[in-house]
């Protein structure tokens, strides 16, 4: 299956300028969007195939469902002591993202989606859990941590990065899939775009000449790159960032 296979950053540092608020803003506005689009589908529709095999429509909503559901135990559980990983540190290379986890994360996906019985259940359920999330995440505190499952100590802000980039970048897949235009929101984008390519992102993306939904495309390898696009990444200095 595929997740997003390569991202480019300039720095490692985490994204100060990511406020809590700024987070769940575009977290909220990239949910609703998808919420929308999936609202309605036929059960046809559901079950059509998406690039992340072996993922239906169906299935992958139920794999951002899943992946969003972590957080309301994560705020329920003791608070580490201080945050240790940054949203880009948090897709290191290592066993989150080895054959097993992928299996894994694949049957859970499966069986979330299978129980909800229809595609109109699932679109509810997806929308009440993405609403809880938001709700709680508001009355955190700006320095709030939390750990994640794989154990990593994370300011509350910088995991939602990542929520956000699960949102975002498998909103193309879903829309895509229904052979719908994008809806990638500006507010989703440009966290997403800060995350790949760092404080100076957007002279970077004037410099590569794609918009949003192209970079995120080419940036996950959902679009091949050309070798005029290799040589920018290149003057540019972006270097990759694995994600799985």
């Amino acid at each position: 299956m595929r997740f997003a296979v390569g991202f480019w950053v300039v720095s490692a540092d985490t994204l100060t300028g990511v406020t809590l608020t700024r987070a769940l803003d575009a977290f909220r506005l990239e949910a609703r969007e998808l919420s929308r689009t999936v609202v309605g589908l036929s059960e046809d529709e559901w079950d059509l195939p998406t690039r992340c095999e072996p993922w239906s429509v169906r299935e992958l909503l139920g794999h951002v469902r899943v992946v969003i559901a972590w957080l309301p135990g994560m705020l329920a559980a003791a608070e580490p002591g201080r945050a240790e990983v940054s949203a880009v540190e948090y897709y290191r290379p290592d066993d989150r993202f080895a054959p097993r986890t992928n299996a894994a994360r694949i049957g859970l996906a499966q069986d979330y989606a299978a129980g909800q019985g229809s595609g109109a259940a699932l679109a509810e359920d997806f929308t009440a859990t993405w609403q809880l999330v938001d709700r709680l995440c508001r009355a955190e505190r700006e320095d709030r941590v939390v750990r994640t499952r794989h154990g990593d100590a994370m300011l509350l802000s910088q995991f939602l990065v990542t929520r956000v980039v699960e949102i975002a970048v498998h909103g193309l897949d879903v829309a895509d899939a229904l052979g719908r235009l994008p809806w990638l929101t500006r507010q989703a984008g440009d966290v997403v775009m800060e995350l790949l390519l760092g404080p100076g992102w957007m002279h970077a993306v004037r410099e590569l000449g794609w918009d949003r939904p192209g970079f995120l495309r080419r940036a996950t390898g959902r679009q091949p790159l050309e070798p005029a696009d290799v040589a920018r990444v290149e003057r540019l200095g972006i270097r990759w960032l694995t994600l799985g």
